[in-house]
């Protein structure tokens, strides 16, 4: 049978990879860090037990994370990362010319050297001249940062466990608000409505709370165990719509996930989802 690799949900739901060595192995000062060679989803990141990408299908997230935001601004020069260490997210960044400096700021600089040695196609951008990379706390680091310091904020965490419990309560939205210049983006990763439906439902009620806007919207990673995932996007001051999303015509032939179309209906919700947002 080889050997497998499971990914347990809230001891109710299992999802297993079946793996043919582990390249890496390692506790770091925050987590478990494992590098795995699966049969179908090629090498795979694992952090504390939870698979967060893949060779195969890392582009359905990284692109999803990305691109809504970016068309949802006018002007995106500053874009602020936190977490991100796999380098997917900055490296969808650095196609948009207009991008001026990234800042990503990841705790756990183990996990941005171990994606660096074995995902060199995810983590591919972090020479980039653009980029400031920042080994430190995220959470630390925005509430430092002078207010209106960035157009884009962009939250590109694990689940709300271990390092990554402090990105998801409402104090750490308040800072990520106070950076954002008004008329700038913050994006998250805001979970599964059907495996993490509580994680989902708080993420749009603190986000709410906050935010003059808040619309999130879905997509599907296939590594994450379930048909849906969900991300959120949240305006400081007036609506998150109308995305112009003319900028992606000139993306599209690099892009393997994203296009206009999808861009605009992953906001198309089920009713089911809509009400876990809004509760109407």
């Amino acid at each position: 049978m080889g050997n497998w690799y499971e990914e347990t949900f809230d001891g109710q739901v299992r999802f297993g990879l079946k793996v043919r060595r582990t390249l890496h192995s390692n506790r770091s000062k925050f987590q478990r860090v494992e590098l795995l060679e699966t049969e179908f989803f090629g090498k795979a990141l694992v952090l504390d037990g939870l698979f967060m990408t893949s060779e195969k299908d890392e582009f359905f997230y990284h692109e999803m994370i990305v691109h809504p935001a970016l068309c949802a601004v006018r002007r995106r020069a500053r874009v602020l990362v936190i977490g991100g260490g796999d380098g997917g997210t900055v490296r969808e960044l650095m196609r948009w010319p207009d991008v001026e400096q990234v800042v990503m700021v990841e705790i756990d600089g183990e996990v941005v050297d171990v994606c660096r040695e074995h995902l060199p196609s995810i983590a591919s951008a972090f020479d980039e001249p653009r980029l400031e990379l920042r080994i430190e706390d995220g959470i630390e680091y925005v509430a430092k940062v002078p207010a209106c310091s960035f157009d884009v904020v962009l939250l590109d965490g694990s689940d709300p466990v271990g390092p990554a419990e402090g990105l998801f309560n409402e104090s750490f939205y308040a800072d990520v608000k106070r950076v954002l210049k008004p008329d700038g983006i913050f994006g998250l990763q805001s979970e599964s409505p059907v495996l993490q439906t509580d994680v989902f439902q708080a993420v749009q009620k603190t986000l709410r709370v906050l935010f003059d806007d808040v619309k999130p919207y879905i997509g599907s990673v296939p590594l994450y165990g379930s048909a849906m995932w969900s991300w959120t996007l949240a305006r400081p001051v007036g609506e998150v719509f109308p995305l112009d999303t003319e900028p992606l015509h000139g993306l599209e032939a690099e892009l393997r996930y994203m296009n206009r179309e999808l861009c605009k209906a992953a906001f198309v919700l089920p009713t089911f989802v809509r009400k876990l947002a809004t509760g109407v």
